[in-house]
């Protein structure tokens, strides 16, 4: 079997889950590993083989992908993997930050390995859908032998250079103004459900006209009007997108009024207990406040 046609994956949760369903299912016949043997159980009914640990992953696959919640993870991860036998090059799909994704290219390609940073945008129902975004940087000879699959992974592939940490830097001034989007919009929402007016109405003439964003074309009509809260992505991951571009910010001296007050916002509904729930479950913390709810009135699915 090509190389090409063989994969590893490190990291099984929600975005890591969906691509790696991405890949079996494009017939890439996939390595994996978890700590949590029910998410490599569920892979391995698709055709997936399952392993113990990161570095059984890497003796099997040249190519290996990461997934993973937190820097200090990945980092674990890179380390882990670095004495793979097969692997030759390495594909951090996770958002860490330019820094963290620095040392990590440092750290495996000083033992031959190619890394490509490679973060995906649209969450799990982009990647299930292959509807995803995908920004890498990585030398010219890995992006090449990448590109295969990351066009089966994502509908949009954005090639930002060759300095590791440039795709971690796009993506992190994307998802800033993605945080801002669903922040503003909630809490816009939940001033019109206030004074009266009807959610539906209110969405709908928001998307023909300058308000129109990503949260009231997708997530809102999807997780919000309809109760769901399910859109894939948790507060707790925004919020540290949120601090790692305001990390970002700090070191090249660019202030940041807005990224500031935006990262207030999520980080009450942490100190709230809402780390682990959907980011669209921001909303009611606005809601609680004014003892109103922006729901569909019109009962059934939104589209």
């Amino acid at each position: 079997m090509a190389q090409q046609q063989v994969a590893g994956f490190i990291g099984l949760g929600a975005m890591g889950g969906a691509l790696a369903r991405r890949l079996a299912g494009a017939g890439v016949m996939l390595h994996v590993y978890d700590p949590d043997p029910a998410r490599v159980e569920a892979m391995t009914a698709l055709g997936a083989i399952g392993h113990g640990s990161v570095g059984e992953v890497a003796d099997s696959a040249a190519t290996v992908y990461a997934c993973l919640p937190s820097a200090e993870a990945s980092l674990e991860v890179a380390r882990a993997a670095s004495a793979g036998k097969a692997l030759r090059l390495y594909v951090e799909t996770s958002t860490i930050g330019r820094g963290a994704l620095q040392a990590i290219a440092r750290e495996l390609e000083a033992g031959g390995v190619q890394v490509v940073d490679a973060p995906v945008s649209g969450g799990p129902r982009g990647a299930d859908a292959g509807t995803l975004s995908i920004i890498a940087s990585g030398c010219a000879e890995a992006l090449a032998e990448l590109r295969p699959q990351l066009g089966l992974l994502g509908k949009n592939v954005f090639e930002v250079g060759a300095e590791p940490g440039m795709a971690q830097m796009m993506k992190l001034v994307n998802n800033l103004i993605s945080a801002a989007n669903m922040a503003s919009a909630y809490e816009a929402l939940v001033l019109g459900a206030k004074a009266g007016l009807d959610p539906d109405q209110m969405v709908e003439i928001i998307n023909v006209s300058t308000g129109r964003n990503s949260a009231t074309v997708d997530k809102i009509p999807k997780s919000v009007l309809t109760g769901s809260f399910d859109y894939g992505a948790s507060i707790r991951t925004i919020h540290k997108d949120v601090s790692l571009g305001l990390k970002e910010a700090e070191a090249l001296q660019v202030p940041m009024w807005v990224g500031q007050n935006v990262r207030q916002v999520w980080e009450f509904a942490l100190t709230q207990g809402g780390a682990d729930l959907d980011f669209t479950a921001l909303i009611r913390y606005m809601e609680a406040w004014t003892g109103v709810e922006v729901r569909s009135r019109r009962g059934g699915a939104q589209a």
